[in-house]
């Protein structure tokens, strides 16, 4: 049986790997996702000023359930509009070592969804 401590190590690993080629610049920022068990949390980020630039959250939104694949499209919808609002249209996704799946898959295609190109 794995461990969740060498789980989480794993997965920083992984996103040491995908941040080596993950770039936000001010033109194209970064979409940076980050789930924990009770909630989902996104940012789009500028690394070359090290800004965040608009950020959106499950407790933001105040969600009952914010651990759900529903919470998850919402703040992928939230932070697309606020991006669309700053006039951001085009970002890099960093899914931070997670899978592909679930509700990063679903914060993903919200974002695209509600105007976001990546």
């Amino acid at each position: 049986m794995v461990s969740k401590e060498s789980k989480n190590i794993a997965r920083v690993r992984r996103h040491a790997r995908v941040r080596a080629k993950v770039h936000g610049t001010p033109e194209c920022p970064r979409l940076c996702v980050y789930r924990s068990n009770k909630n989902i949390e996104a940012q789009i980020i500028d690394d070359l000023n090290k800004t965040t630039l608009v950020a959106s959250s499950s407790m933001s939104l105040k969600l009952e359930n914010g651990s759900n694949v529903e919470a998850a499209g919402k703040v992928g919808a939230d932070i697309a509009k606020k991006a669309l609002a700053k006039k951001i249209k085009k970002v890099v996704f960093d899914r931070s070592g997670y899978i592909y799946h679930g509700r990063v898959k679903a914060l993903a295609e919200a974002a695209r969804e509600a105007g976001l190109e990546f």
